[in-house]
């Protein structure tokens, strides 16, 4: 069966409301949780963007039994694969077991932050790559020395390690990175009920976990909710590689001018306020294959999303 997971957006949320949102989570019954890695929301109105790594060694202290994942980091520009490691090994050590490790080829919006040139997706995937076999010798805690085409490691060793290095599930959006994720990685992560790049997948050999995420916005009203998907979540409405692109959030805020309220109402998004619109939203996810299905509401209303799923949704998938 698959589990049912919830998605902790630190784009819309500051850090001690996320912690508050896990243990909520947790108690309503959700058996995973998703969380972000950004330097920069999407837009301005959505208005956070804390320290992933701070916010995790928080959540694992507050949870139990919560599996969590963070999908996904860019492990390749912003921050260098060494210190990731590092990141990673030490909050895996904290979750005992409950941790995963989501990585992807990021976007411009927060990786340009320290200057670095922005590269085309082809070398990005090499940089991925490589960042990855870096992070995999310094999780078996020998001292590593690593000169190679994008990365330089010089003696390095990680002293505080979990029991077991935790799973490398890559995210895709398209077949190759699909095919990539099954030769290189421990899983796939992407967005939607998407057939094709979980059929690339594991035409591909990939045979680990399979997360998705889905959009929703539960509210009163339908029309409540288009408006508050509108106002905070547009840019799921962007078409083409956009997403990857733009540099900052001011440019997401010229580009999202072209979406309008119709196109929200028509897309993927779950706004209506029947539960079982969204049981069989995620019924569609999990019928096409995926282990791992998790839902993302949309806005500041986390409150009446959560006793909505915990009376009419989590426990149809128990």
């Amino acid at each position: 069966m698959a589990k049912i997971g919830y998605t902790l957006s630190s784009e819309e949320h500051g850090p001690n409301a996320l912690v508050d949102n896990a243990v909520r989570a947790e108690s309503v019954g959700f058996e995973f949780v998703s969380i972000s890695d950004h330097f920069h929301p999407w837009t301005s109105t959505q208005g956070e963007s804390p320290f992933v790594w701070s916010t995790l060694g928080a959540i694992a202290r507050a949870t139990d039994d919560l599996e969590v994942g963070v999908g996904v980091t860019c492990p390749t520009i912003r921050m260098h694969p060494a210190i990731h490691a590092q990141a990673v090994a030490t909050v895996a050590a904290m979750f005992e077991g409950r941790f995963t490790f989501g990585v992807g080829t990021g976007e411009n919006l927060n990786e340009h932050v320290l200057g670095d040139r922005w590269p085309e997706h082809e070398v990005r995937l090499e940089m991925l790559e490589e960042a990855m076999t870096v992070m995999e010798k310094l999780w078996t805690g020998e001292n590593v020395s690593h000169h190679g085409e994008h990365y330089t490691v010089e003696n390095a060793r990680l002293y505080t390690l979990p029991e077991e290095p935790p799973p490398v599930v890559v995210s895709a959006f398209g077949p190759k990175t699909a095919r990539m994720a099954a030769e290189h990685g421990d899983g796939l992560w992407t967005v939607g009920s998407q057939e094709k790049i979980l059929e690339a997948y594991e035409e591909a050999g990939g045979d680990g976990p399979t997360y998705t995420q889905l959009d929703v916005c539960y509210a009163e009203t339908e029309d409540e909710a288009v408006d508050t998907a509108y106002e905070h979540w547009p840019n799921t409405a962007l078409p083409g590689e956009l997403s990857q692109q733009l540099p900052t959030p001011a440019h997401f805020e010229q580009a999202i001018e072209m979406v309008d309220r119709e196109d929200i109402a028509a897309g993927s998004t779950v706004t209506s306020p029947d539960p079982e619109d969204h049981r069989e939203r995620i019924r569609e996810a999990i019928d096409v294959g995926y282990d791992y299905v998790y839902v993302h509401q949309i806005g500041p209303d986390q409150s009446s999303f959560f006793e909505c799923y915990e009376t009419d949704v989590v426990p149809a998938f128990e």
